[in-house]
C-alpha cells in the first residue's frame, strides 16, 4: 500500500524499509512524551502500560509485534517529511486492534489522522477481520471525536485492565462487515 491520499503531499505507506521502521519509532517516542505532559492521569497510564524498559522492548520488536499479514505498520509522510503513523495487529482470528494513532504536532490540521484510520481499517477488512477494537484516554478528546465519526461505537474494555485505570480509558468498536 503506497497511495497519495490528497493533492496536498500527503501519502501513506506500509512501513517496512529501516528507514520508515525508524520514522515510526520516533514518533511512537513522541506520542509516548505527548502522552506523559497531557495530564497527571495519563503520565500515571503511560508509566504503567508503557514503562521505559517495556516500550524499549516494543519499539525494538515492532515489526514483529505488528507483521503482516495479521497486522499493519502505516507511516504517513507529508511533503516528504515523516508527519503520522498508525499500527494494528491481530488480538483473534476475528479481531484486529488499533494502537498508537499519532500525528506529529507540526502536521496536524491536514486530516492525516482521519486518512491513517481510513487507510488501517482498509488493511484489516482486506486480511479479513470482521471488527477493530481499540482503546484511549478519556483525555484525549480529538482522539474520541475522531473514532465516533468514522463510525466507532463505545463499548466495554475488551482485555484486563486494572480497575484504577478503567475510569480513565475508553472502549471503541467498529464492524467492517457490510
Amino acid at each position: 500500500m503506497s497511495e497519495k491520499v490528497d493533492s496536498g503531499g500527503l501519502e501513506i505507506a506500509q512501513a517496512t524499509t529501516d528507514e520508515t521502521l525508524d520514522a515510526v519509532r520516533a514518533l511512537c517516542w513522541d506520542y509516548r512524551s505527548e502522552l506523559m505532559k497531557v495530564s497527571p492521569v495519563d503520565a500515571q497510564i503511560t508509566r504503567t502500560f508503557y514503562p521505559v524498559p517495556k516500550y524499549t522492548a516494543l519499539m525494538d520488536g515492532l515489526a514483529t509485534a505488528h507483521a503482516r499479514p495479521s497486522g499493519a505498520i502505516l507511516l504517513a509522510t507529508l511533503d516528504g517529511a515523516p508527519a503520522g503513523c498508525v499500527m494494528s495487529h491481530a488480538l483473534d482470528a476475528r479481531s484486529a486492534e488499533v494502537k498508537r494513532l499519532f500525528v506529529s504536532p507540526h502536521a496536524r490540521g491536514h486530516g492525516i489522522a482521519y486518512a491513517l484510520m481510513e487507510a488501517v481499517l482498509a488493511q484489516a477488512q482486506n486480511d479479513g477481520f470482521a471488527r477493530v477494537l481499540l482503546d484511549t484516554s478519556t483525555s484525549l478528546t480529538a482522539a474520541r471525536a475522531l473514532y465516533l465519526r468514522m463510525g466507532f461505537t463505545p463499548r466495554g474494555p475488551y482485555q484486563e485492565i486494572p480497575s484504577d485505570m478503567l475510569p480513565h480509558l475508553l472502549f471503541f468498536e467498529k464492524s467492517l462487515q457490510t
